[in-house]
C-alpha cells in the first residue's frame, strides 16, 4: 500500500453565500491535508460544489432566474471564500458540469443496479427540502426537521430505492473492526447503535416533475432523476476519475493508505452508513475515516442559512485577516463539539498567542541575532545545560503530541502542544537572559560563549515552531523558518533539531502578527 491518501470536505449546497460553519469544515480539512503531507504522505485533497440539489432549484425560482445560472454564480462564492482562507485544495468538483462526476454517478448506480440492489415502489414521506431528506415521525422535533426547525412536506410518489437492508451486517463488522473508523467515538457509538437498530432500504431517486428538470437522470429511466445524496456523495471517487481507470483513483482511493471524509454531525448517516453501503454494493473500496465536527453557533443556535443567523467568513477575514480566523477556528473551537462564535474572543485569542505570544518570540530570537551577532546563527561554544535541556524536551514532547493530536483529528489539541513550546522557549529567553550576556560578551569568553549557545538553541526552537504551526498557519509557518534562513522542507526532525544552524544568515521579518482591535 502507497503513503498516500485522500480527504475530503462535504460539498455544500450552493443556493448561497457561504457561511462560517463552512470556513471552519474547510479550515479544519486543510489543516489535516497539510499535516499529512508535512509528514510525509501524497496527499489528495478534494472539495466542490454540490449543484443537483432542489434547494438551489427553489432558490432560483424565488430569484427569478434559472438554475444554471444561480450555481455559476454562486459557486464563485464558494471559490473565494477558499482562497481567502488559504484552502489548498487537490481539486474542486462541481456536481452539475464534471464529466468525471456525470459518468461516475451513473456508473455507481448501474454498478447497483446489477448486484440486484435496486428496485422501484410507491413511497410516501415527511421530506425537508433543506436537509433533502426524509423523516419518520419520531425524528421530528415539535413536528419540525431537527436541523432547520421547519415543519417537513408530505411527498408520495414513484422512486427507486437501494437495498441498504441487505448491508447491515457488512456495515456493522466494518465499523466494529474499525475498517471503518468513525471519529469521535460517541458519534461511532450513534452509528453502530442505527445500524443495529434494523436498517431499511432508502429512496434514492425523484421524479424529474418534481425536481423541475434539474438533475442526473436515472439510466433507463429519464422520469425520474438521482436523489441528490446518492448523486453527491460519489463525489469522492468521481473527482478520481475512476471511470477511466486513472492514476489518481488507483493512487489516492483504491491503494491509499487512509480515505477521509470530514463532515458536519448532521450528515453522518449519509457518509457513514449509506455511502459505504453503496461503495460495497459496487465492489469498491469503503472510506477508511469519518471524522464528525460540531457546529459553530451563534447565540446558540446553528449557523444557517435557513434560520438566517450566518457569520460571513469572507467578511471576518477582511477585516482581522486569514491568520487570525484560521488560527481562531482551530485553538478556539474543539473539533467534535458544537462551539459559540464571538468576535470578541477571535481579538482576544489572536493577541494573546500570536501577536503576544509566538509574534514576540519570533521578533526576540530575530532581532538578537541580528544585534549581537550581526545576523548570524553562532555555533555553541558553551556546554548545554539544565535549560537547554528543558527546550529539547519539549522540543520532542510538542512534536510527539501534536502528531498524536493530528492523528486523532484534534487540532485544539495539537495546537495546545504546539504552544507548550512557544511558552517553554519565552521561558527560556527570560532564563538565559542574552541582553545581560550580550553586555559582558566583549570582556568574558565565558558570557560570550553562553550567548553563543542560548542564541542557537533559540533558533532551533524557534525554527522547530514555524515547522509545526505551518499546516494551521502557512505563510506565518514558512516566514518563520525563512527568516531563520531555512527551508521547509529542511526542517530537520525533532531528534535532530539543532542540526545545520551555525552560519546561517538571519533577517526580521515584518510583523507576522500585528496587534488587532475589535470592530463593533
Amino acid at each position: 500500500m502507497t503513503d498516500s491518501a485522500f480527504i475530503s470536505t462535504t460539498i455544500p449546497y450552493v443556493n448561497a453565500h457561504p457561511h462560517l460553519g463552512h470556513a471552519l469544515e474547510y479550515v479544519q480539512t486543510d489543516a489535516f491535508s497539510r499535516h499529512m503531507a508535512a509528514n510525509g504522505t501524497d496527499v489528495f485533497f478534494l472539495t466542490g460544489s454540490d449543484e443537483n440539489s432542489l434547494k438551489n432549484v427553489l432558490a432560483a425560482e424565488r430569484e427569478g432566474i434559472s438554475t444554471r445560472d444561480l450555481v455559476d454564480r454562486n459557486v464563485i462564492y464558494f471559490e473565494e471564500m477558499i482562497d481567502a482562507l488559504g484552502i489548498s485544495p487537490s481539486h474542486f468538483i462541481r456536481t452539475s458540469v464534471d464529466k468525471d462526476h456525470l459518468d461516475g454517478a451513473r456508473l455507481i448506480w448501474e454498478r447497483m443496479a446489477a448486484q440486484g440492489d435496486i428496485y422501484a415502489k410507491e413511497y410516501e414521506g415527511l421530506y425537508c427540502v433543506g436537509c433533502e431528506q426524509f423523516y419518520s415521525p419520531g425524528e421530528l422535533v415539535g413536528g419540525k426537521c431537527p436541523e432547520h426547525l421547519v415543519a417537513p412536506e408530505l411527498v408520495r410518489e414513484n422512486n427507486y430505492f437501494f437495498r441498504l437492508s441487505r448491508y447491515q451486517e457488512p456495515l456493522l463488522a466494518a465499523l466494529e473492526s474499525g475498517a471503518l473508523r468513525v471519529v469521535p467515538p460517541t458519534r461511532l457509538n450513534e452509528v453502530v447503535s442505527f445500524v443495529r437498530g434494523g436498517l431499511e432500504d432508502i429512496s434514492i431517486s425523484r421524479s424529474n416533475a418534481r425536481a423541475r428538470g434539474w438533475g442526473i437522470p436515472v439510466p433507463g429511466d429519464p422520469d425520474q432523476v438521482m436523489y441528490v445524496w446518492i448523486d453527491a456523495l460519489t463525489n469522492y471517487i468521481n473527482a478520481l476519475g475512476w471511470t477511466r481507470g486513472s492514476v489518481e483513483y488507483e493512487r489516492y482511493w483504491a491503494g491509499a493508505r487512509r480515505r477521509v471524509h470530514v463532515v458536519g454531525k448532521g450528515v453522518v448517516r449519509f457518509h457513514a452508513v449509506y455511502w459505504p453501503a453503496m461503495l460495497m454494493s459496487a465492489g469498491l473500496p469503503i472510506p477508511s475515516d469519518v471524522m464528525v465536527h460540531g457546529y459553530i453557533t451563534a447565540g446558540g443556535q446553528k449557523l444557517s442559512k435557513t434560520l438566517g443567523n450566518v457569520v460571513d467568513p469572507a467578511d471576518l477575514v477582511a477585516r482581522y485577516g486569514v491568520d487570525a480566523v484560521r488560527y481562531f477556528l482551530l485553538a478556539d473551537f474543539a473539533p467534535f463539539t458544537d462551539g459559540d462564535f464571538s468576535e470578541e474572543r477571535l481579538v482576544a485569542r489572536y493577541n494573546s498567542d500570536l501577536a503576544n505570544g509566538l509574534g514576540n518570540l519570533v521578533s526576540r530570537a530575530t532581532s538578537m541575532t541580528l544585534r549581537y551577532r550581526d545576523g548570524v546563527i553562532p555555533a555553541p561554544t558553551a556546554p548545554a545545560g539544565p535549560s537547554e535541556a528543558a527546550l529539547a524536551e519539549q522540543v520532542t514532547a510538542s512534536r510527539a503530541g501534536s502528531v498524536e493530536a493530528m492523528a486523532g483529528y484534534d487540532h485544539r489539541q495539537a495546537l495546545a502542544r504546539i504552544w507548550d513550546l512557544v511558552r517553554r522557549t519565552n521561558a527560556y529567553v527570560d532564563e538565559r537572559a542574552p541582553w545581560q550576556l550580550a553586555k559582558l560578551a566583549d570582556r568574558d569568553d565565558s558570557a560570550a560563549a553562553q550567548l553563543d549557545t542560548t542564541l542557537h538553541h533559540l533558533a532551533g526552537a524557534v525554527q522547530q515552531l514555524g515547522a509545526l504551526v505551518t499546516p494551521f498557519l502557512p505563510a506565518p509557518g514558512k516566514a518563520i523558518v525563512e527568516a531563520l534562513g531555512g527551508s521547509l522542507r529542511a526542517v530537520p526532525d525533532a531528534d535532530d533539531w539543532l542540526a545545520d544552524l551555525t552560519g546561517r544568515a538571519v533577517t526580521k521579518p515584518p510583523a507576522l502578527f500585528p496587534r488587532l482591535e475589535f470592530q463593533q
